[in-house]
């Protein structure tokens, strides 16, 4: 017992220790050794100690020669502790007030890294997302020699790829709420902006289907039409996926389209 007793003693002493030699360097006057500092307990990853060292200190080194290294620091320390917001901003604005420094080229592609590591699953707002490929895109067009031109593209990829999860979702979505026509608008929505997509089959499917439900529900007035129209997705649904599964689904619905035609035939041509 009291050699545990002993032990905690020893480890409050030593926390009181750090505590006051921490401190003792943001209350003292001498600037110079509280960037050393600052600096030492970045690379020894004590972010929480360093970031208001380095906050403290962009005031005071406004202006002069080590504005930069205190401000990129600035910026590391809170994208190293993952404050992503604040680190893009912070790297932003490291670009543009020193656009000659030998950092900028980082910067820039920190700002889109924040962004990237901001960016949510599909499922939510990704305006984060558009930001984080406008920067990356950004960081590409300004240094193509870098050496990171294959990484950016494939965050970039990574990032288009849940936008295009994310449109291709809410297509779905208005499928499974029945709302047949915004459905349809969503999923060639999906293939106008992602015309490689890997939904591409699935999307199709799912328009052809809503289509046809769109017209089996229409007013008489608007119903011929719209048949017109999903046969007309069905067609291509067939000629570019002639061996589909889902055409044992899509099939009988060509013979119920083509009846409803035969039957409600007008002057126009079909």
């Amino acid at each position: 017992m009291r050699q545990l007793v002993f032990v905690f003693s020893l480890l409050g002493i030593f926390v009181m220790g750090a505590c006051g030699e921490y401190q003792k360097v943001v209350e003292s006057t001498d600037t110079a050794y509280q960037l050393e500092k600052a600096i030492e307990y970045y690379e020894a990853e004590e972010y929480d100690k360093a970031q208001p060292l380095f906050d403290k200190l962009l005031k005071v080194y406004r202006g002069t020669q080590k504005a930069a290294t205190v401000y990129y620091y600035y910026a590391e320390t809170n994208f190293a502790m993952e404050s992503y917001i604040l680190a893009a901003y912070h790297y932003s604005n490291f670009a543009k007030t020193f656009p000659e420094h030998e950092k900028t080229p980082e910067a820039y592609y920190k700002v889109g890294l924040s962004y990237y590591r901001q960016s949510p699953r599909a499922s939510l707002d990704q305006a984060y997302t558009h930001k984080a490929i406008d920067a990356l895109q950004l960081y590409a067009n300004l240094y193509p020699n870098e050496g990171r031109l294959q990484e950016v593209n494939n965050l970039i990829e990574d990032l288009r790829a849940k936008l295009e999860r994310k449109v291709y979702e809410r297509a779905k979505l208005y499928f499974n709420m029945e709302n047949y026509q915004a459905a349809v608008s969503a999923f060639n929505n999906v293939m106008d902006q992602f015309p490689d997509t890997q939904y591409r089959e699935n999307a199709m499917y799912y328009r052809t289907l809503a289509a046809y439900k769109l017209a089996e529900g229409s007013i008489p007035s608007k119903q011929r039409q719209r048949y017109i129209e999903a046969r007309t997705s069905l067609r291509e649904f067939k000629g570019i996926f002639p061996q589909s599964p889902y055409l044992e689904e899509l099939n009988p619905l060509e013979e119920k389209i083509k009846a409803f035609l035969n039957k409600n035939q007008t002057a126009q041509n079909s």
